[in-house]
């Protein structure tokens, strides 16, 4: 890790109504990590990743992105910037292939304007040249090929969430929010998935941040992992030292260690 965070969050905290769904909460992600996040349900995890995402507006704190204050900042817009956000339910245009799902990611293409089209279109036949052989990058990367001209609708669970790995690939993210990527997900393919985030991470430098139940793939993925309960960070640190902490065993797991 290079030790240099890429987003911090400062003092934010969001009610809704007369529930505090997260209570001052400040934390890190350092760029080249894939850090963790969990914490029991109803612990604040999404909320906050909803905030950090741009979905939600805090009551009141800081996020700061790659050195800029972005509190606040639309999805699209925090999407320019290199933050994207995977769903725990994979958000594929359904009648479009593997292929073409990720062929439409990357913002501003020269075909999407009509005026380079009719005087320009040698440009924009090398542009979509360009994007192709990005997509089949990836999809070789990700060892789709078998399945890059089906309909994206038509694939697994698990096939599925390696597409939306996909696309975040297509743009060069510099930071990836993972939303319970097991959910849904085989254990074949879900080794797959984490053997991908693995090398994206190592081979090509992307930093995560990832929210999860299934502890053994935290354990295998992340380090560091940060404990939320009742809307604030609780604790950090690696997943050994988190499990054999009592507190975080009454909070969390219950009465034994081995609960998720």
């Amino acid at each position: 890790m290079s030790g240099n965070s890429i987003i911090e969050v400062k003092n934010i905290s969001k009610h809704f109504g007369g529930l505090s769904a997260v209570n001052n909460c400040s934390l890190k992600v350092e760029s080249g990590s894939i850090t963790g996040l969990i914490g029991p349900n109803g612990a604040g995890k999404t909320t906050l990743f909803n905030i950090v995402a741009g979905t939600l507006k805090p009551d009141n704190g800081q996020i700061i992105f790659d050195g800029e204050d972005v509190t606040g900042l639309a999805p699209h817009k925090l999407f320019k910037k290199g933050l994207l956000r995977t769903f725990q339910i994979a958000h594929e245009f359904s009648n479009m292939s593997a292929l073409e799902n990720l062929m439409v990611v990357p913002d501003k293409q020269l075909g999407e304007n009509l005026f380079n089209n009719w005087l320009r279109p040698s440009l924009v036949t090398r542009s979509n040249l360009e994007v192709l052989q990005k997509a089949n990058e990836v999809i070789d990367f990700l060892k789709l090929g078998h399945v890059k001209n089906e309909l994206a609708g038509n694939l697994s669970g698990g096939q599925k969430k390696l597409l939306e790995l996909g696309r975040t690939m297509m743009v060069d993210a510099k930071l990836v929010l993972l939303d319970e990527v097991a959910a849904g997900v085989n254990r074949t393919l879900l080794n797959d998935l984490a053997a991908n985030i693995e090398r994206m991470n190592k081979e090509l430098g992307y930093t995560f941040f990832v929210i999860e139940h299934d502890m053994d793939l935290i354990a295998r993925l992340c380090d560091p992992v940060i404990v939320m309960a009742s809307g604030e960070v609780m604790a950090e640190g690696g997943m050994e030292e988190i499990r054999n902490n009592p507190k975080i065993i009454e909070a969390y797991f219950g009465s034994s260690p081995k609960v998720a």
